[in-house]
């Protein structure tokens, strides 16, 4: 993952231009009909049943848009909410909590749904060494903020893009001219440009995983749409030589039969890609 101030940074970022694209010149509904610094309060509504995250993001939102307004938190990140909870009240300027509204639901509702999903894949994974991961499969731009819903529920962070870990893919493969040529060429630009990165290689049958640890290098094989039966082969013959992982296709009915084949890790696109929003939402109170 990346660091804490890249992070920071990356945070800063999504915020500024979702400001930008949803407030533009102002925000002309609150300027015509709601007095300057009139003052107001809001609660975060929770109206579905879920893992809430999100709300350290949201909190950074009122901070941008005004310094000004106060939040009192009622439900952290990463705990388990149902229908009337309420996770924060905002107070201050009315406008203000109007112009952060819309950022602060779209966010919590999507990244509270990947929560949600990822505790789930944990909870099927209960009992087995298998921990869940994420994948770059996520929405351009908002990258940080998924990977940081998958965290909040329990997952485990992939590499956060293409330049912090090396994963050789089918495609690299084909294109270097196999296996062992892809890793012969990836050590020596390691070693030329005195780079210290992870190598994970994909292998698409029994033959490529042997390639891959005849060569050595490698810190975990990806085992990509193996079925059942061959992913157990491929767990003996790796061994305790490197990590092993697998991907492909694998939901909630099968997690659960690729991880008893003993795999360290299990990847899922499906974390950050196929999640349906959590209803969450922001009213006025007295």
């Amino acid at each position: 993952m990346i660091s804490s101030l890249a992070f920071k940074n990356e945070i800063e970022r999504i915020i500024a231009n979702a400001i930008r694209e949803d407030v533009g010149e102002g925000d002309h509904s609150s300027l015509a009909c709601i007095p300057e610094n009139t003052f107001g309060k809001a609660r975060l509504i929770v109206k579905d049943n879920g893992i809430l995250a999100g709300v350290t993001f949201a909190k950074s939102v009122f901070k941008y848009v005004d310094p000004k307004l106060k939040v009192k938190i009622l439900i952290k990140d990463g705990t388990a909410v149902k229908f009337g909870d309420i996770a924060f009240e905002v107070m201050g300027s009315q406008q203000s909590i109007l112009k952060a509204e819309r950022l602060v639901l779209n966010a919590m509702q999507r990244m509270s749904a990947i929560a949600t999903k990822t505790s789930a894949y944990v909870d099927l994974l209960k009992g087995t060494k298998t921990r869940i991961l994420d994948t770059r499969k996520t929405t351009p731009g908002i990258r940080v903020l998924e990977k940081w819903a998958v965290s909040i529920g329990g997952g485990v962070n992939h590499r956060f893009a293409l330049y912090d870990m090396i994963m050789l893919k089918d495609n690299h493969i084909d294109f270097a001219g196999g296996v062992t040529e892809a890793l012969e060429k990836t050590m020596l630009y390691l070693r030329k440009h005195d780079l210290s990165l992870k190598i994970i290689v994909e292998a698409r049958d029994l033959d490529e995983i042997q390639a891959i640890l005849d060569h050595g290098g490698a810190d975990r094989i990806l085992i990509d749409n193996f079925g059942i039966q061959d992913t157990k082969k491929a767990v003996s013959l790796i061994g305790d030589q490197c990590h092993t992982e697998s991907s492909g296709g694998i939901n909630e009915v099968t997690l659960r039969h690729y991880a008893e084949c003993g795999v360290d890790y299990i990847s899922s696109g499906a974390l950050t890609h196929s999640v349906h929003n959590l209803d969450l939402s922001l009213k006025a109170f007295k």
